[in-house]
């Protein structure tokens, strides 16, 4: 998931294969939820039809659903992520580099949802585990992810102000992003 939205938010070409209509639109839903509250811009279409594949040619990014039984016809897309959801695995091609998040916060996200998702990893080395351990509803488990990538965000763009730099000499202040700071 992290690979996923690492190149979505690095505009990369993303396909999902599944066997499931609803496994392919919840997975394109998903992938742009977590990306609140960024707004994805480019072609999105969690169902693609059978008549329209040559869209998949196109040099814009994009999130896009394909049932799998067009699988024969992605293969030679050099230059697209595959995630087939019906075996768990995500494809990125060798000419494709997906700029990851900065060490210290992709291991702290890691490690966040793995505590939202499997809570028990918590406990699991301790030699006197508590005797219950509540797993989230799914509502309450849907909000904790959230939160997650949003303090995810919060962290990444702390400090943005830093590098905006205001500019006077107009009857009004213009202001602009200073690229080198």
């Amino acid at each position: 998931v992290l690979y996923l939205f690492c190149a979505a938010l690095t505009e990369h070409k993303i396909l999902f294969l599944s066997s499931s209509y609803q496994r392919l639109t919840d997975a394109c839903r998903a992938l742009l939820a977590l990306m609140f509250p960024l707004k994805y811009s480019f072609t999105y279409v969690p169902i693609l039809p059978a008549q329209l594949l040559e869209v998949l040619s196109t040099p814009t990014p994009f999130i896009i659903g394909v049932h799998s039984i067009f699988q024969s016809e992605t293969q030679e897309l050099l230059d697209v992520v595959i995630a087939d959801l019906d075996g768990g695995t995500v494809n990125v091609p060798e000419c494709v580099h997906i700029s990851l998040l900065p060490e210290p916060l992709l291991q702290q996200t890691r490690e966040a949802l793995s505590m939202v998702l499997d809570p028990e990893l918590e406990v699991a080395d301790l030699a006197f585990p508590p005797s219950t351990i509540s797993a989230s509803s799914l509502k309450m488990q849907d909000k904790e992810i959230r939160a997650v990538f949003l303090r995810l965000f919060a962290q990444l763009l702390q400090g943005y102000r830093w590098c905006l730099h205001i500019i006077r000499i107009h009857p009004e202040p213009v202001i602009r992003f200073h690229k080198v700071r």
